[in-house]
């Protein structure tokens, strides 16, 4: 496994920037995820990496070695892709055994047959080894095609989005076995997705990207409590961020048409106006807590009940343990985590206090 670099990549198609300056790093054995919605660029940096596609400008590196001019081949990726990518007409042990059979890697019989028995007993698809991959499921499917990347201990691991076209409790399996294989082997692994979820719970750091350039990298929790943006505020977490207008007047800021406020953050030169990001678990039902509001909206999720609570003209979201007994209609008080607030700027980038 190797650590990988990109500097400065750019690719374009016609008149369409994929990547625009894209650089970052990853790790050696690192699970690293690119994070973004449809369109932001992230399976072209992948092509990218792997050779399918040739960059514009910039440079990619694996181990501080240029690679840019290495064929796909010569670099030694294994790419899992969203669709399955199997030969039909072959069995199980065929799919997971072909990348050990090709010229490049010349692997003996006896090889062959250890190493797939291993990642199929680790993949639990050793059952399945004499089906053929047509009589396959969709979740069989992908835990193949995760195998045959794994067989032959590429230097680095590239999934795009491998887990979306799964149902919700296979997609949740999937990711832990994923998890686990990855920090069992040490593998470099770059998992590309659209889904918070997958990237909170899986990554090692996380790099959310937008119309081919990265807004932040961190680590999940970087990610979650100190975002960078008000687009990666809403990119990120379940349910959605309240954002809000405030004004500030006398050391306080005040939500706009609402009967919120709170002290402001001591800072020199701050706005008198800036956008306030509050998460949902910040928002506590507390009979002598100092706001009010109104309930006119319950979302029960059975571990965890969502709140929508009108104050003034805003409505916040407020998270709370199990079924709720509030009913909609009613008026509650809550308290707000003032230190867990997030403040951004008109541009809407963080203010760092």
């Amino acid at each position: 496994m190797v650590d990988v670099s990109l500097n400065d990549i750019t690719k374009r198609f016609k008149l369409v920037t994929a990547l625009d300056n894209l650089t970052f790093d990853i790790k050696d054995g690192e699970f690293f995820v690119l994070l973004g919605p449809t369109g932001a660029g992230k399976t072209t940096t992948l092509r990218v990496i792997a050779g399918l596609e040739k960059p514009d400008a910039g440079d990619l590196s694996f181990a501080g070695n240029s690679i840019r001019k290495l064929t796909p081949a010569e670099r030694d990726v294994a790419f899992v892709f969203q669709q399955y990518s199997l030969y039909p007409m072959l069995t199980v042990y065929d799919n997971l055994a072909s990348p050990l059979r090709s010229p490049r890697h010349r692997t003996s019989e006896a090889e062959i047959q250890k190493k797939v028995d291993e990642i199929s007993t680790v993949l639990r698809i050793n059952h399945l080894l004499k089906r053929k991959a047509s009589q396959l499921s969709g979740g069989e499917m992908q835990r193949v095609a995760i195998g045959r990347a794994i067989v032959r201990q590429p230097q680095i691991y590239l999934m795009d989005e491998p887990l979306s076209n799964l149902d919700a409790k296979l997609r949740e399996t999937l990711r832990i076995e994923l998890s686990y294989l990855q920090k069992t082997q040490h593998s470099t692994t770059l998992f590309v997705t659209h889904d918070q979820i997958e990237a909170l719970t899986m990554a090692d750091r996380i790099a959310v990207l937008n119309a081919g350039r990265v807004l932040q990298i961190g680590t999940p929790r970087d990610i979650y409590d100190r975002p960078a943006t008000t687009f990666v505020a809403q990119l990120v977490g379940t349910p959605r961020i309240n954002l809000m207008k405030a004004s500030l007047d006398d050391g306080k800021f005040h939500i706009l048409n609402s009967g919120i406020s709170f002290a402001a953050p001591a800072a020199d030169g701050l706005s008198t106006s800036c956008t306030v990001g509050l998460r949902p678990e910040d928002v506590r039902l507390d009979d002598s807590g100092d706001f009010s509001g109104e309930i006119v909206l319950q979302e029960p999720l059975g571990v965890e009940t969502i709140l929508h609570i009108k104050s003034g003209d805003q409505t916040l979201l407020c998270l709370v343990t199990g079924t709720s007994d509030r009913s909609i209609g009613e008026t509650v008080r809550f308290h707000i985590r003032a230190d867990r607030l997030s403040y951004f700027d008109e541009d809407n980038n963080r203010i760092n206090f």
